[in-house]
């Protein structure tokens, strides 16, 4: 059977910026358009030419993509025509293959926002849509509250989303502006336009995020008959965000009956990366990744009972619902003192270890875990270090460096401003091949600002690593979490820190004290150490066996 194309649109760099405390500069602009274009997407909304520098500067050096790139904007005005409108003049001047306007299909927005009569927002829809098509662009019109209008007066609601259509508009986007909608609405109202005359294979779908049901509402929008589907990446967008790309591009590519019926422009090996597209936006906005975002996440394929660990190692498919390859993630068979064996064989053998049913280094591991997640530690989450801790048990952790001392010092004073900051520094000895170095850091960011004692101490420990070094400079510190896990005068603080290198890899790894930095600083040597066995660094014990060999 052949299948149909749906059209996938993004709109991470114009509505996704809309998200609080998101703000992208003109070359993470750039990055962003490239990371979209190598997944597959269809269209790429990069931003409303002349409301703001950033988007004017993008447009102004717009990146060359496979995909259309597509300017935002609006209706022309009442009053003025189509050519005559500054504001719709700036998105033509842009330049792009499509223009996107938005225009009021509600008519208490249209009478009460705009403050016109209905038949002179039907006029600015159809002038509008006239005018980008003249010029020879793709036009898409963005039919704004169009489910609450719906309810309101339907009549009006898609006589003026019909307008865009019988204009030239190649795409009526419905929007669920306020994300109100659910499910049902969605389907009723696709089927409403279609059954007014406008086919769906010119329809499109823009739904938010309110009510949890963005991803379920495009997807309705699709089985009733809409062939564009609208969306950001990692659920960006104002208030509770947009749709998912993230979550739906999969769904659409895995999932029956999608999967059988449509094809998009994203094919098998680039949904594989999937998950490294997510993190470098993540990277790119300094944002710590969800953990249970589904596909993506961290957590998103983790099986802690022992019942689904022990199904799990005899069929995958008992307890996941795709491979977690298919996105370029991975299975998790997480630690914790209610593991069993099961568990622990399952995990070990994620690391490369394969060790036997019975084997007595099991029941050490297990021991040590429970006697450490009773003095505080946690390996739910920090699979780095319960690495880290089988790996010695198992008698194969290389012995890479030895940290012989180090010294943080805090000092707070006020600066020629008269202003109070903070400086912290940190000293670090360490001993590598017999050699030891003494690194000096302090913990002023890219900004001038004090970013820590753990800041400088990550600094001055992977300062000079001697023949470690180059494997170590692209470790970026993603996230640090701090929990006091029992209080009173006994109190313990476990840290746990994130990691990230340059391979899109990423580990979380726990230290455990009474003192917050030395929680820290042991979090932070388990990150180094368990990178650099993923990377195949060798100690020099093993480089003296492997010469000895030779010889």
């Amino acid at each position: 059977m052949t299948k149909e194309r749906l059209y996938l649109y993004d709109t991470t760099l114009r509505d996704g910026q809309q998200t609080q405390g998101v703000q992208f500069s003109t070359d993470e602009k750039h990055a962003v358009a490239r990371m979209l274009d190598d997944l597959g997407v269809d269209y790429i909304e990069g931003g409303w030419p002349g409301a703001n520098p950033t988007d004017s500067e993008f447009f102004e050096d717009a990146p060359k993509t496979r995909a259309r790139l597509t300017a935002f904007g609006m209706t022309k005005r009442a009053g003025r025509s189509a050519e005559n409108d500054d504001v719709l003049a700036a998105v033509m001047n842009a330049g792009t293959q499509a223009v996107c306007i938005v225009g009021k299909t509600h008519d208490f927005h249209v009478e009460a926002a705009l403050g016109i009569t209905l038949e002179e927002n039907i006029e600015n829809i159809s002038a509008s849509v006239a005018h980008i098509v003249a010029s020879g662009r793709e036009a898409l019109f963005d039919a704004e509250h169009f489910f609450d209008g719906l309810k309101s007066n339907p009549e009006y609601t898609l006589r003026a989303a019909k307008a865009a259509y019988d204009a030239g508009a190649r795409w009526v986007v419905l929007c669920d502006t306020n994300g109100g909608a659910l499910p049902h609405d969605v389907r009723a109202g696709v089927k409403a336009l279609i059954a007014a005359g406008v086919p769906g294979s010119h329809i499109g779908i823009h739904t938010h995020n309110d009510t949890e049901n963005a991803v379920a509402n495009s997807l309705v929008a699709v089985a009733a008959g809409a062939r564009q589907v609208q969306g950001t990446l990692n659920g960006l967008g104002e208030r509770c965000g947009n749709a998912n790309l993230t979550t739906l591009i999969p769904t659409l590519a895995l999932k029956e009956p999608y999967a059988s019926q449509f094809e998009t422009g994203v094919t098998a090996e680039a949904l594989t990366g999937l998950l490294r597209v997510s993190r470098r936006l993540d990277e790119i906005l300094n944002r710590v990744p969800q953990k249970q975002a589904a596909y993506v996440g961290v957590s998103a394929f983790a099986h802690k009972a022992g019942l689904h660990a022990s199904a799990i190692a005899k069929d995958p498919s008992t307890y996941e619902h795709i491979d977690p390859a298919q996105v370029g993630n991975a299975r998790i068979v997480p630690m914790s003192n209610q593991a069993g064996q099961s568990n622990l064989r399952e995990r070990l053998s994620a690391m490369g270890l394969e060790v036997a049913k019975g084997d007595p280094a099991l029941a050490r591991i297990l021991d040590r875990v429970k006697e450490r997640e009773a003095a505080g530690y946690s390996y739910d989450t920090a699979q780095a270090s319960f690495e880290v801790l089988a790996r010695e048990e198992l008698s194969v952790m290389p012995d890479f460096f030895e940290v012989k001392r180090y010294r943080v010092t805090v000092e707070r004073r006020r600066n020629k401003r008269n202003e109070m900051v903070s400086l912290s520094e940190a000293v670090v000895v360490v001993k590598v091949d017999g050699q030891k170095t003494l690194s000096v850091s302090e913990s002023l960011g890219p900004d001038g600002s004090d970013q820590g004692p753990v800041h400088a101490l990550s600094r001055a420990l992977m300062k000079d690593l001697g023949r470690y070094a180059d494997h170590v400079a692209d470790i970026r510190l993603t996230d640090f979490k701090v929990r006091i896990t029992n209080g009173g005068t006994e109190a313990v603080t476990r840290v746990i820190i994130d990691s990230e290198d340059g391979q899109g890899r990423t580990w979380s790894t726990v230290g455990v004290s009474a003192n917050i930095v030395d929680a820290s600083f042991d979090a932070l040597v388990d990150a180094i150490r368990w990178k650099l066995v993923r990377d195949g660094a060798q100690d020099g014990a093993q480089d003296g066996a492997q010469n000895g060999a030779g010889a």
